[in-house]
Order: structure tokens, then C-alpha cells, then sequence
């Protein structure tokens, strides 16, 4: 059996090769809700049937401002927060996968719905941020 080496799964822009700056963590979560459609006829056993499919994506990293060589960065947690929350309710473009032709990968797009940074003292600090899917969501292999 192959093994993934998580360091290869990365979150990155739709169309680029920018990665989500200084991300530690990635994670992708998909839902099939179900409806309860039990009824007088079940015979005591609850009845389901298909519902909504949903998927979220949660990126948590270290928090900077700069790169190593003291450049803003365009693609850091603040930018994430000023571009798609504070100067207009915009959807994200993302990519779940590996960035080497032929790995698989989940493209789409959601709405950043949760963002939190963190500062302990003496610490790292950290940036948690995650996005709720809408419209689908594409698995495909990177070209």
C-alpha cells in the first residue's frame, strides 16, 4: 500500500502554484446528509434518504506578516481576511491536493465562515481559517 506523505497535500489558489502562506495544516470534510423519512409503515426501523452534500476546507498556519526576506506577503491569512470578509463578501478559489502532475486533487470554491488568530505568550502565532463550500466540488488529477 502507497502511503500519502501529508506534507504533499497543500491548499492553494485556483489556477496558480500560490500556496496558502506558511499553512501547517490542511483539511478537507465531506458530508452526505440524510433525511429521516421514517413513517407508521417502517416496522420499527428508521427509514433515510439522500440529502444535501457539503464540504468545508480548514487551513491553520503560523501567522506573519512578511515572507523570509521581509517582502509583504499577497497571499497570507490578512490578505485572505481583507480580500474575501472586509472589502466584499467574496468567494475563495481553492485547490485540495498535491501540486505534481498526475496527483489528485479537489477543486471549488466556498465562503471563508470562520477566522481566528492566535497569540500565546512566548509562542508561535497561528491563524485558523475555514471555508464552506458552495456550488460542487471536483475531484481531477493535476495536469
Amino acid at each position: 500500500m502507497a502511503t500519502i506523505n501529508g506534507t504533499d497535500i497543500k491548499i492553494f489558489s485556483t489556477g496558480t502554484t500560490d500556496l496558502v502562506a506558511f499553512a501547517q495544516n490542511c483539511t478537507l470534510t465531506l458530508t452526505h446528509n440524510v433525511r429521516e423519512i421514517t413513517n407508521k409503515g417502517s416496522a420499527g426501523f428508521k427509514e433515510l434518504a439522500d440529502g444535501m452534500r457539503e464540504f468545508t476546507i480548514e487551513v491553520d498556519g503560523l501567522y506573519a506578516y512578511t515572507d523570509a526576506s521581509g517582502s509583504a506577503l499577497s497571499n497570507g491569512a490578512d490578505d485572505l481576511i481583507q480580500t474575501n470578509i472586509l472589502a466584499g463578501r467574496v468567494k475563495v478559489d481553492f485547490i485540495f491536493g498535491g501540486g505534481v502532475t498526475g496527483d489528485f486533487q479537489y477543486s471549488g470554491s466556498g465562503f471563508i465562515t470562520s477566522v481566528s488568530l492566535t497569540a500565546g505568550t512566548e509562542d508561535n502565532a497561528t491563524y485558523s481559517i475555514t471555508i464552506d463550500g458552495t456550488d460542487g466540488l471536483t475531484q481531477g488529477q493535476k495536469a
